[in-house]
């Protein structure tokens, strides 16, 4: 793996030896021998904003042994117009990896394909790969198994980690289901190319029919990063694809609840759901630390 770029980049032999490892450097942090990015400094460009992903890669880093460089777009050249090819170009000098988190999937595509140096997608408008891995992380150690996996997801079916999840699937061949209204369904190309690669996904209006015998409900918020004017259009579209407890009940008995955060209590999630599944939904946000090790790891490999 020279670059994780997107879960559809992977195969599935990388997206389970990703797991695989992040679960041995979760059991052994803070005992680790291995520096394998001692003496390297790399860089995070963030041009959104962040909490989970900027904290996960920043100590990620120092505990694999390197040193991490914070870039946002409004401190340096590319936040005034420089293209991304002349960043890339630039930096690959500088810096021993990069992780981007931005609006264009072409944009990281192109500064791993001219930077030289390992490059990590921490979100785009497209994909965040980060957020599935450690996610299966998380649903494995919650379910036991990714075999024979139901996955319920809620809410834009058509941003970045729905279509995360359509990978995903497809990758590992369990099913998905997508409740979504008609106007946020992913392109009809998407799914076809996604079903071609062995995945098995179904898409509907109704959050009850999804979530029915589901082992996961997962949702994101209703507005992304970048969406904020569509915000009440948004809202009025999304009221019926909540997690509640209806939506709840239908799942499988022991059903478990995630969400990628931030969280809005009483719009994709109610607080009493969320509360009731935190320690899973916080279990998840840490996880990102333990996948993103691994994913370094594996990149200087």
């Amino acid at each position: 793996m020279q670059h994780l770029l997107s879960i559809e980049s992977l195969t599935a032999a990388e997206i389970l030896k990703t797991i695989d490892l992040a679960k041995k450097l979760k059991a052994t942090r803070g005992m680790e021998t291995s520096k394998p990015l001692a003496g390297e400094c790399w860089g995070l460009l963030f041009s959104k904003s962040s909490t989970r992903t900027r904290v996960s890669f920043e100590v990620g880093i120092r505990e694999l042994g390197g040193e991490a460089l914070f870039l946002s777009s409004s401190e340096i050249q590319l936040g005034r117009g420089e293209p991304i090819e002349d960043t890339a170009r630039v930096l690959g000098r500088m810096i021993h990896g990069a992780v981007i988190r931005t609006f264009k999937q072409s944009d990281i595509e192109t500064f791993a394909a001219l930077s030289g140096i390992p490059t990590i997608n921490a979100l785009t408008d497209e994909e965040h790969p980060c957020q599935i891995l450690a996610d299966l992380l998380t649903i494995e150690e919650l379910h036991g198994s990714l075999d024979g996996l139901k996955v319920a997801f809620i809410g834009d079916a058509d941003c970045n980690m729905g279509r995360s999840w359509i990978w995903a699937a497809a990758r590992l061949g369990f099913e998905l289901r997508l409740a979504c209204p008609e106007l946020y369904r992913p392109p009809a190309e998407l799914i076809a190319r996604a079903e071609a690669a062995g995945g098995a996904v179904t898409i509907t209006n109704d959050p009850e029919e999804a979530a029915h015998g589901a082992d996961i409900l997962y949702t994101d918020v209703w507005v992304s990063m970048g969406k904020e004017e569509e915000a009440e259009y948004r809202t009025a579209q999304f009221t019926r694809y909540q997690i509640n407890d209806s939506v709840v009940a239908a799942a499988a008995p022991k059903a478990h609840v995630l969400h990628c955060l931030p969280a809005y209590r009483g719009k994709e999630i109610t607080a009493e759901v969320f509360e009731r599944h935190a320690d899973a939904i916080f279990q998840q946000a840490e996880n990102r630390l333990h996948a993103q090790k691994a994913v370094m790891t594996l990149l200087k490999s």
